[in-house]
């Protein structure tokens, strides 16, 4: 599998021949960051703002996910968990879809703009074992700091991502991704221009956090 990062909670990834890819949520230019481009074959959306479902883009003709349900698509399985946006039940920002990306035999959990003060207990049902964890940490739309070191308790990942937190050009006062490595007890973590993992990197039983470069 190699991860590769577009900013906000943009990623893209693909298998380890690299002709497989999925991309989650594209952004539009609106919010200060440079759009991703190119063609991939599946597009995950986890909600539907301009910030997290810009389908036009990615070229070619991918298959779009927007919802819960269970897919399987050219040997890629995504499953769509319903979850909300905020604390009160979506009254405030609507739903947002977690999705499972099962890629390599890998598993990526990539959390979208989840609110909730916690993964409720059918949610962490659903999700079950899974390696990486992508979670936005910007105390602002989503989880703040600290709330996100206790979902990640919740999971119990190999792998942590952080996301959705300030950037150059950003329009949104976000919090800084340092904010979330002084909480979860990580200071100055290396960053990563890529990720490239096989299943067998992930026997290590210490939890590590990856930061992306941007």
């Amino acid at each position: 599998m190699i991860i590769t990062w577009y900013g906000h909670s943009c990623f893209k990834i693909a298998n380890q021949g690299g002709h497989l890819t999925v991309m989650t949520d594209p952004f539009d230019k609106k919010i200060g960051l440079t759009p991703p481009r190119g063609s991939v074959n599946i597009v995950t959306i986890s909600h539907d703002h301009y910030d997290h479902n810009n389908i036009k883009a990615v070229s070619g003709d991918p298959f779009i996910i927007d919802g819960p349900g269970e897919y399987e698509i050219e040997g890629i399985r995504i499953t769509g968990i319903s979850s909300y946006h905020d604390k009160k039940k979506g009254e405030e920002r609507g739903l947002n879809t977690i999705y499972l990306i099962k890629v390599d035999d890998i598993i990526v959990c990539h959390l979208g703009d989840f609110g909730q003060e916690k993964l409720t207990d059918r949610q962490l049902e659903v999700i079950g074992d899974i390696d990486i964890l992508m979670i936005p940490v910007d105390g602002v739309c989503t989880l703040n700091a600290r709330e996100a070191v206790k979902v990640i308790k919740q999971i119990e990942p190999n792998i942590v991502i952080p996301m959705h937190y300030k950037l150059p050009n950003l329009t949104e006062k976000f919090a800084d991704v340092k904010d979330f490595l002084k909480e979860i007890g990580l200071n100055g973590e290396e960053k990563v221009d890529k990720l490239t993992l096989k299943k067998k990197d992930l026997n290590n039983e210490e939890m590590k956090v990856v930061v992306f470069k941007y």
